[in-house]
């Protein structure tokens, strides 16, 4: 192998002068043009972890690569990460980094400067997962107001997955507890490896033309490769383009598809997929029993309300009726009646009590009633009252009545005689006229 030129001056130098003295510049300088001149070390590449890694305020990045026995420092200027790098680094990831390996003066220190930086194994799927995942996203696929909802109680459902294996035992076994009525239909398809994807794509399209109420997409779990299936577009297209609800249920629960992600409902797995379909008959003939009872009750207390405001009609229809109208009209004349006979009883009983008083002061007043005591009443022949002797002659008869009788008297003689009025007898007639009546007497 040819020696570099810069090598042989330099081993020449030292071998001629051995008292020369470099300094420390030339040295890595010298050591920079090793580097340079060495043909394999122009473009490397070198796998390893990624760690300590750094994004300058500059636009550099700054990074170690290492494996379990030694550790490279590595940067990748601004302008190459722009093309090289279609990814975010991070600390703890394998990758594969193609560069070349060169001294830096100022530190006198060799480090990898990368070109490109591609993911190793899984983490290159990874990438390809997240670059679909977001190509997805931006087309409306993960859409939320374009996701259909499930059927309460289908009656047909398509299942896509392997015909053996755990999946579709465990969706057999489900559904005959839930709900044996259901009709469940398989769809062999291959969920792993070569031409997976397309056989998951053509179940999906396969059930959607025949019509049945959901289609159930899924497998076991599995490593990311074996996954993988459900990450590709033609499965993605084939969810995002049915027109029949899609459940689909991958692996375990922390398991993430693009599948998982584009259907009407994501279920942790395949068995959580089949109770999400299918609904629990026993707990829907449950819940149809306290329907019934609650319907019942309901229809009690409705019909006991309307009996109530029926009850009040007829009480309100009773009282405007126009027999009830005349009874109570008709009790309001009796009690009317009464009241004008007791009123006109009151009134004859004060009328007969003010004629009592009146004919007893009437009474009192009547010439007759002085009658009875010891008076008599003198009239002449054509019943005119005798009220003085001037109207009597001798032989003439007139008559007393007393208050028990009359009597004709004849007077034999008259004689008349000067009335001698005293004190006490003034403004009496009564006692002057029968002082008069005596005297004449």
């Amino acid at each position: 192998m040819a020696i570099p030129a810069c090598q042989w001056y330099f081993e020449t130098k030292m071998r001629t002068d051995m008292k020369h003295i470099f300094t420390v510049s030339q040295i890595n300088a010298y050591i920079r043009r090793i580097f340079d001149s060495d043909y394999a070390l122009r473009r490397i590449f070198l796998k390893g972890e990624v760690s300590n890694c750094k994004y300058h305020s500059s636009g550099h990045l700054y990074f170690t690569l290492k494996d379990a026995k030694s550790t490279i420092r590595c940067i990748m200027f601004a302008s190459e990460k722009a093309k090289g790098l279609p990814f975010r680094l991070t600390d703890g990831q394998m990758v594969i980094v193609e560069g070349n390996i060169a001294v830096f003066e100022r530190d006198g220190a060799y480090q990898l400067y990368a070109k490109e930086i591609t993911l190793s194994g899984a983490g290159e799927l990874h990438v390809r997962y997240e670059q679909l995942k977001q190509e997805l996203l931006e087309e409306g696929y993960f859409d939320f107001d374009r996701k259909k909802p499930l059927p309460p109680y289908p009656e047909r459902i398509g299942i896509v997955t392997a015909l053996t294996g755990a999946a579709i035992e465990d969706i057999k076994s489900i559904a005959s507890r839930r709900n044996p009525f259901v009709q469940l239909y398989l769809y062999p398809a291959k969920v792993q490896g070569e031409g997976a994807a397309e056989s998951i794509a053509r179940g999906v399209r396969y059930f959607d033309r025949q019509g049945v109420d959901i289609i159930i997409i899924g497998r076991g779990g599995g490593s990311a490769e074996d996954l993988w299936a459900f990450n590709e577009r033609v499965v993605a297209d084939s969810i995002f383009e049915a027109e029949t609800p899609v459940i689909s249920g991958t692996g375990h629960e922390v398991d993430m598809t693009i599948a998982d992600y584009c259907a009407d409902v994501r279920a942790a797995t395949p068995s959580a997929a089949c109770e999400l379909a299918i609904p629990d008959v026993y707990a829907v003939l449950q819940q149809m029993d306290r329907y019934r009872e609650e319907l019942d009750s309901r229809m009690q207390f409705h019909l006991h309300r309307l009996r109530q405001r029926l009850s009040g009609m007829e009480r309100l229809l009773e009282a405007k009726h126009p027999g009830t109208k005349l009874l109570r009209q008709k009790m309001h004349c009796q009690t009317l009646t009464r009241q004008l006979h007791q009123k006109m009883q009151e009134r004859l009983t004060q009328a007969r009590h003010r004629l009592y008083l009146q004919a007893e002061r009437l009474h009192g007043l009547s010439p007759t009633a002085r009658l009875t005591g010891g008076y008599a009443f003198a009239q002449d022949g054509e019943g005119r009252p005798v009220t003085s002797v001037e109207q009597l002659a001798v032989g003439t008869p007139f008559s007393l009545i007393f208050s028990d009788g009359e009597a004709s008297v004849t007077p034999l003689s008259v004689r008349k005689k000067r009335e001698k009025i005293t004190e006490t007898d003034a403004g009496h007639p009564l006692s002057r006229k029968r002082s008069k009546n005596l005297s004449e007497g």
